[in-house]
């Protein structure tokens, strides 16, 4: 006996939504636009529906999936160079965009996708057994990055995890470690882009660019350097 979930998602209209999937490698299988709007995507055995809703407003829409997939670095990789084609560039924030491929708390390795309609697909690799989000840390700036990873990438609350990290950055009786300033300063930068704070995004990254790290430590932060990166692109 099989059994199969299929999301249906809502959307203001439909052909945005569908551009954008087609974008990301996706097949369009079904489209109707009477007696209402609906549509099917497909990608190998990842199936979406989705249904037009004339009242909907994309921007306060918390309608999400999770999609399991056993190679969630390719999967990124594929949706980025799709989305770059597509659309010129990465979109990284607004309607639509694409998150950082990260390392959660809860034993997934995962990136957010939000289409036109506002619609969050998540999709994660398992990279433990114990699924369940693990204890927060006692050191402090590893416990704000905890938190502010979560809130921003899991929550999807930018402007809670801004406050974290403002907060543990302004301590003076503590200082982190150069792969936690540089983790903070990072995940600071993402956030404030999300929140179209440019001139807060501009400084977070050249602070990060400007921390120092030996061979190792920049080995074990790979994923933020990449973010970096993309971020000062």
């Amino acid at each position: 006996m099989a059994e199969k979930t299929i999301p249906i998602l809502p959307c203001r209209t439909i052909q945005p939504v569908l551009d954008f999937y087609t974008a990301l490698g996706f097949e369009v299988t079904f489209q109707q636009t009477s007696p209402n709007p609906y549509a099917v995507v497909e990608r190998g055995d990842i199936e979406l529906q989705f249904f037009g809703l004339k009242r909907y407003e994309p921007t306060e829409s918390y309608s999400t999936c999770y999609v399991l997939t056993d190679d969630v670095d390719g999967l990124h990789e594929s949706f980025r160079t799709g989305l770059k084609e597509a659309y010129g560039k990465i979109p990284t924030r607004g309607l639509p965009r694409i998150g950082a491929l990260k390392d959660m708390s809860y034993g997934m390795r995962q990136f957010l996708v939000t289409d036109p309609g506002g619609n969050c697909i998540r999709i994660g690799q398992p990279t433990s057994e114990d699924q369940h989000h693990r204890p927060a840390p006692k050191e402090t700036f590893a416990r704000a990055l905890h938190h502010a990873s979560l809130l921003a990438d899991s929550k999807e609350d930018p402007a809670a995890a801004a406050k974290v990290i403002d907060r543990v950055l302004c301590l003076e009786d503590e200082r982190p470690t150069p792969v936690q300033l540089l983790r903070l300063l990072v995940l600071r930068a993402d956030v404030a882009g999300r929140l179209g704070d440019g001139e807060t995004a501009t400084s977070a990254l050249a602070e990060a660019a400007a921390v120092q790290l030996s061979a190792q430590e920049r080995e074990s932060v790979q994923d933020d350097l990449e973010r970096l990166a993309e971020l000062r692109a």
